[in-house]
């Protein structure tokens, strides 16, 4: 996709990579709305660049289809729908049921939303381009977090669906997943083990939104700012037993025999 003269939607629009990729896609000459909980970050950003604001939670299915139906009536069309918005939630498997529903509803059911929303249009048109920023964690795992990579594992696994089941309807999918990457999120983990491992090969939010404009060109699913991910993602492929006792390494490494991250949830 060459983004010059399109309609690109980015919800977590107003900080983080959200924000990158605003800015990023209007300097191709793009028509960008800036999607954000964050009314006033919307408004900044979509200020500087040109662009719609429009305060949206994506965890609220009822918004995620006024933010299309706000679009349409002021572009005509979405050729680009970026369901990039997501929170970290810490915690085992113990974590309280309510961090539990709060990350699935923002990290998992807000693509499902954004779907929703947007496919109908763009089948009728014969072509659009979803865009679901998902994380390496969802390629890997997370080891501080059970919520965050069971979430990104599953909004992978939606990305690649929506792919499979649309792909011959014009519908194209790409699914971003980076690694460290030097926002709130990261440099804010109250998890010193992880922020401390991710933070020496942590990219700019620039950079990823450099590398999503590759991949868009380029037409990729895997859209993978780090390229070690893929090595790492190849291992596990190919001994998954391997993989797994490396990563156990790993977890002893950063918390000890007992394993145990902090469980304080943190939101970007």
């Amino acid at each position: 996709m060459e983004l010059k003269d399109r309609v690109a939607v980015v919800t977590g629009g107003g900080r983080g990579i959200g924000e990158a990729l605003c800015r990023r896609f209007a300097q191709e000459g793009a028509a960008v709305v800036v999607a954000d909980l964050d009314e006033a970050a919307a408004k900044q950003v979509a200020e500087t660049i040109g662009g719609l604001p429009v305060r949206t939670d994506v965890a609220r299915p009822e918004e995620v289809q006024s933010l299309v139906e706000q679009t349409l009536g002021r572009y005509g069309r979405v050729d680009l729908f970026c369901s990039n918005a997501g929170i970290e939630t810490g915690g085992d498997v113990d974590a309280p049921d309510e961090d539990w529903e709060r990350i699935w509803r923002v990290n998992v059911m807000g693509h499902v939303y954004a779907a929703r929303a947007v496919l109908p249009h763009m089948v009728a048109r014969g072509e659009g381009y979803l865009l679901q920023t998902a994380s390496a964690a969802g390629l890997l795992t997370q080891i501080a977090s059970a919520p965050y990579s069971v979430t990104k594992h599953a909004a992978v696994a939606l990305a690649e669906w929506i792919a499979i089941r649309y792909g011959k309807a014009g519908i194209r999918v790409s699914c971003l997943c980076p690694q460290g990457v030097r926002t709130s999120m990261l440099l804010d983990a109250p998890d010193e083990g992880i922020r401390n491992y991710l933070l020496p090969e942590a990219l700019d939010p620039a950079e990823v939104a450099e590398a999503v404009v590759q991949g868009l060109a380029e037409e990729r699913f895997l859209i993978l700012p780090h390229p070690e991910v893929a090595t790492f993602f190849r291992h596990k492929a190919t001994d998954y037993d391997r993989w797994l006792r490396g990563m156990q390494r790993l977890n002893q490494q950063l918390y000890g025999l007992d394993g145990e991250a902090d469980t304080a949830p943190h939101q970007s």
